[in-house]
């Protein structure tokens, strides 16, 4: 398996300044932050990107960007912005959805099937020359919201420069996610990480560590040879102390190490 370093997505804080979520990672002691592109890092900005992978940078936090580029529907011309922001970040990974957001696999047909994959193929080779990896949102109302159909549509793309997330569906239950990691993990780049039931009421992570605890165990051996991170996505309350408490729970899971350079903004903190 490989080791998963602890990260945060922003989606979690979308009303926080990027330097006071900086901060916050690194007072947690993570590793990386994934950049919302909806929130703080807008796609085309590269003068607020550049601005922001200095922070990461100077805080010892790498970056990975959190684009909404969704083809079928948006084409290679539509990442390029997207993949322009990720260069200037400095960031290794750019996420992207698979297929139109809230349309479930069920509802393409195989043109669309084809299309997409198509799309996603070409992303994935254009990233490539740029050094940045491309990442599937495993999700709910996706092409990937099922692990038969993200299998479908990974090895559709072929592509070895294109890799899928993993994260359970609200109220999952570890039997149902232990499946999907086998069937999928070989593909798996990184992982979001929370705690939620059902109907998407939030829990402190500690509630769900032994969950966690499995769930990445579990996870076989990928062919993603990068660094990889466990990301933080969403707390109790949108509060940071629980963000806090939710990451001290993950090192605990990951029994990470104090990632090098964040001690000068957690020790001011």
């Amino acid at each position: 398996m490989n080791a998963f370093e602890p990260a945060l997505c922003t989606v979690t804080f979308r009303k926080l300044a990027a330097d006071e979520i900086v901060a916050l990672a690194a007072k947690a002691r993570l590793a990386a932050i994934e950049w919302a592109g909806d929130a703080h890092v807008p796609p085309g900005d590269t003068s607020t990107a550049r601005t922001v992978g200095h922070l990461c940078e100077s805080a010892g936090l790498k970056t990975s960007y959190g684009s909404y580029v969704a083809p079928p529907t948006d084409d290679l011309s539509a990442l390029a912005p997207a993949l322009a922001t990720a260069v200037a970040l400095g960031a290794s990974n750019i996420r992207i959805w698979p297929g139109t957001r809230q349309r479930a696999s069920r509802d393409y047909s195989a043109d669309e099937w084809r299309d997409a994959a198509d799309a996603i193929r070409d992303m994935g080779a254009e990233a490539a020359r740029h050094g940045i990896t491309v990442s599937l949102e495993y999700h709910p109302q996706t092409l990937t919201d099922e692990t038969s159909s993200a299998l479908r549509l990974i090895e559709a793309v072929a592509h070895p420069n294109v890799y899928l997330y993993w994260q359970p569906r609200p109220g999952l239950p570890l039997v149902e996610a232990l499946t999907e990691i086998a069937s999928i993990g070989a593909h798996v780049s990184h992982v979001h990480v929370f705690a939620w039931d059902r109907e998407r009421k939030r829990f402190p992570l500690a509630s769900a560590e032994g969950y966690w605890q499995a769930a990445l165990a579990a996870m076989p051996q990928s062919r993603w040879t990068g660094r990889r991170f466990a990301m933080l996505e969403f707390v109790a309350g949108d509060d940071p102390a629980a963000f806090l408490a939710d990451a001290a729970t993950l090192r605990k899971i990951l029994k990470a190490e104090f990632p090098p350079g964040a001690s000068a903004i957690a020790d001011r903190d």
